[in-house]
This record gives structure tokens, sequence and C-alpha cells, in this order.
């Protein structure tokens, strides 16, 4: 079946609407802890993996988002975790505009094309003016999880 976002690989509990972090660590800790508890592995583990990939080079998209992403050994399938910010963060993305929407993307040790895949896919929905409108335009949770196309659970996040 051939899917048009990444709402697939967005699970119960790993989307929020109205995240307050005040920076881009308290942010990756966030969205770090959001999904460890979704896959059973400590968040200090997934926070570690995610900042060895920043050292990389910083995974701000442009236009406002970014998509941190890192392989985690032991982890059975690629899975994402989406968070709107109440504020923009400083993020050191290319364009140097701040961020206010966040995409967490983890895979398996292993994943390979699987990992590119979907990286692909969660970039070419945040290239699409329309989705980045819709997502920011979101009242309210039901209409986030509509802009990317998915039902999924949550609340809000604080650092």
């Amino acid at each position: 079946m051939m899917t048009t976002g990444f709402a697939d690989l967005v699970g119960d509990k790993a989307i929020v609407a109205d995240c307050a972090v005040a920076s881009k660590i308290d942010l990756l800790a966030t969205l770090s802890a959001m999904a460890g508890a979704a896959i059973g592995l400590p968040a200090s583990l997934v926070l570690e993996r995610v900042q060895q990939r920043e050292t990389l080079g910083a995974t701000g998209f442009g236009q406002g988002a970014a998509i941190p992403h890192a392989r985690i050994e032991g982890l059975a399938h690629v899975m994402a975790v989406v968070a709107r910010l109440q504020a923009p963060i400083a993020y050191g993305s290319f364009d140097g505009q701040p961020i206010d929407l966040a995409v967490l993307l983890l895979s398996p040790e292993g994943a390979g094309a699987d990992h590119l895949k979907a990286l692909a896919r969660i970039s070419r929905s945040l290239r699409d003016p329309a989705t980045l409108a819709a997502m920011r335009g979101a009242g309210n949770i039901a209409e986030l999880r509509a802009a990317i196309g998915a039902l999924v659970h949550s609340g809000k996040c604080a650092a």
C-alpha cells in the first residue's frame, strides 16, 4: 500500500500539539522520553543516540522544521514522534530559522533502506507548504493528527 505521508510511522502517544520547550536539548530530551516510553527503551539511550547523530550535523530541515533521527540497536521497527512547539526555538537549521515543528525518526540499527525511505517520506511531507500550514494551523490535537494523517493519542509535553 502506498502512503502519502508518514502517519504509519507515528504510534500511540507519539504526537504532541503543544510542546513547551526552551531549547534544542530540551526538545531532544522530550522527544527521546516520548520515544523511549513508546518502544520500551531508556530515554537516556535514545537521547544519547540522537545527540550522537546531531554531532555529524544539525538536523534542522529548514522552513521551521527539524527531523532529528538515529538508529538504535534492538529497535523492532521504524517509528516517529511528532511535536509542534508552543514557541519557536533556535535549532541550528541550515537556513538559520528557528523551528516550531519536529519529527524524531528512530530506526533499527540495520534498517538501511527502510531508514532512508522513512526519512525521505517525512522530508517530502515537511517540504509541502500545505502540510506545514495544516500542522501549524491545527487548533487542537485532532487537527494536528489530521494534518499528518495519523490517528494517534497525546496531550501536552513540558521540558
